[in-house]
């Protein structure tokens, strides 16, 4: 998805960034609804003015483009259409876009990024050309790429983008000795992963994590109402759908009363051997492949393009030392937990020069904990 250098040479005006800036913020809105598709934002603007403006809001109702045409009505004939991805030209649940486009007779698309899948890349594009429109591509094309890194990642690495989430005291410790951690971070906390959870396709976790907290590993809106953005109240409105729970089990040490198999969210059950135990119409049982890469594979094609890890330090651990971890989330409390508690990774780094590098994201207060997004130096 890199822009030739006719393309990267571009410079676009103060009007197109301001355009695109507002088509990013838009797309934002679906980042709680539109998965498994990526987020989309649109405008539609025309002698200097929006016209219209639209987002995805939901998988199989109308894309960002459509949206933003309807509210333009006649104003988009002749208007130049910005949008953070290429306009799809394929049938789905809904019909191609470049055919709107084309019909409401914009003159030009300027779009931010290429769509990453390989059999749909350029042809929206082409399509747009073949009927006369101008098409100029990459306008903060890295913002866009950022938005959708999930389902950029699962197009082109052919897995999803995993984030790594911990909570840990002061001194590194996630648990204590016995492994207990209920509660570590405080309440505002708490409500931030709530929102964290619910961007995700699906949120996975393994046996001794189960074993020891027993978690839901569901989005607890009503527990978190008051900390909540606009944007979640609206995709709560718009018919919010729980993130799939991922379950490694291999041996089966987790019994069908455990309180991830207790709702209408699916679970995709990891185990060595299939058992006719679980009868939850909820959960899929799976022979778990060989290796974490061949999950996370398998989990891309299923629609997962966004994976929470939500584990103990030594599954955690696993993920990190195999380098399949994009993004580490970590919420500190003001707590010291002593030198007999878990540590955040069970990894062995036998010299400095096998120190794994983290790249600091962002940095800040969430009541009276830190939050710090980091992502893995590769």
């Amino acid at each position: 998805m890199t822009l030739n250098d006719k393309q990267a040479k571009k410079s676009w005006s103060l009007i197109d960034h301001q355009m695109m800036s507002h088509a990013l913020k838009l797309a934002q809105k679906g980042q709680y609804t539109a998965r498994p598709n990526p987020v989309v934002g649109c405008i539609i603007e025309k002698d200097g003015l929006i016209a219209g403006q639209g987002w995805h809001k939901k998988s199989g109702q109308a894309h960002a483009e459509v949206n933003a045409l309807m509210q333009a009505g006649d104003k988009a004939r002749g208007a130049t259409c910005y949008v953070t991805l290429e306009p799809c030209a394929h049938t789905g649940k809904t019909g191609p876009c470049v055919d709107a486009l084309i019909a409401a007779g914009v003159k030009k698309v300027i779009a931010a990024m290429l769509d990453p899948n390989p059999d749909v890349s350029g042809k929206g594009f082409k399509r747009l050309k073949d009927a006369g429109i101008e098409v100029e591509l990459g306008l903060l094309q890295d913002e866009a790429l950022q938005l959708n890194r999930g389902f950029v990642s699962s197009h082109v690495r052919h897995r999803p983008w995993v984030t790594c989430k911990l909570a840990m005291s002061l001194d590194g410790r996630t648990a204590l000795s016995d492994g207990t951690s209920q509660w570590i971070t405080g309440s505002l906390a708490r409500s931030d992963v709530q929102k964290l959870r619910a961007r995700q396709d699906a949120i996975m976790t393994g046996t001794g994590t189960v074993l020891a907290d027993n978690p839901s590993l569901n989005v607890r809106v009503e527990d978190t109402q008051a900390e909540l953005d606009d944007w979640f109240v609206e995709a709560c409105k718009l018919g919010f759908s729980q993130p799939a729970r991922v379950l490694l089990d291999r041996m089966r040490k987790v019994e069908p009363t455990a309180k991830i198999f207790n709702d209408d969210a699916r679970v995709i059950y990891f185990v060595n051997k299939l058992s006719q135990g679980m009868t939850k119409a909820n959960v899929t049982e799976m022979v778990a492949p060989g290796s974490l890469l061949e999950i996370l594979e398998f989990l891309s094609k299923q629609g997962i393009n966004n994976l929470l890890i939500e584990s103990g330090h030594q599954l955690a651990g696993h993920f990190l030392s195999q380098g399949i971890v994009d993004e580490i989330v970590v919420y500190m409390a003001p707590k010291l937990m002593g030198n007999k508690g878990l540590g955040l990774f069970n990894l062995n780094v036998p010299n400095m020069a096998g120190v794994q590098q983290l790249k600091l994201k962002d940095l800040r207060h969430i009541g009276d904990d830190i939050r710090l997004i980091y992502e893995l130096d590769k």
